[in-house]
């Protein structure tokens, strides 16, 4: 699952960084020469929706959710476990709430053959499939991790569940930070 998070998120890096070319060129093409490639907006559109969808995974993967913990560290092992085993069970669910709102989306583009209305007039279904992808990326990890959850805490290995599923600790996130800085 690193793995995946750490290519998903050069993956996204690499789409802000031609995004980011393509609008200085944009901005360079407008002021020296009174001309416009258009659609630096809606190309730019596409990639903030397909990168929010990869971020989720991301997130999920690097346990960077945004959880209330300050009382979390206090509780006993086991109502650790408990909370941590909802939490990830909870993303499954939303995983497949996505799926579900997502489809009718991709449905309905489909149906109606739309286009953006831009003047590149995008088919909407090929950046809406890679929105949907992201998704489904999302959802497919979301239920690996729920099965894996479940599993610890059916088997009540609660240690096991709070090192792969507790909330990541500012010394957590230090530790990672300076290992990555000698990494560099």
């Amino acid at each position: 699952m690193d793995r995946l998070a750490t290519w998903i998120s050069r993956l996204f890096g690499w789409a802000l960084l031609f995004l980011s070319a393509f609008v200085a060129l944009e901005t360079l093409l407008r002021k020296l020469f009174n001309t416009s490639l258009q659609g630096a907006d809606e190309l730019g559109g596409y990639i903030l929706a397909l990168g929010a969808s990869l971020a989720f995974i991301v997130a999920m993967i690097d346990r960077a959710h945004i959880r209330i913990d300050v009382l979390h560290a206090r509780f006993p092992l086991r109502l650790q476990a408990l909370i941590d085993w909802l939490s990830v069970i909870s993303l499954g669910v939303i995983g497949l709430f996505f799926l579900y709102v997502g489809w009718f989306v991709i449905t309905d583009t489909l149906e109606y053959r739309s286009t953006a209305a831009t003047p590149w007039r995008t088919p909407l279904i090929w950046p809406q499939s890679a929105w949907y992808a992201g998704l489904v990326v999302f959802a497919l990890c979301s239920f690996v991790l729920a099965g894996r959850a479940t599993r610890l805490f059916l088997s009540a290995d609660y240690t096991q569940l709070a090192r792969e599923f507790n909330p990541k600790s500012a010394q957590d996130d230090l530790s990672e930070e300076l290992e990555q800085l000698k990494e560099r």
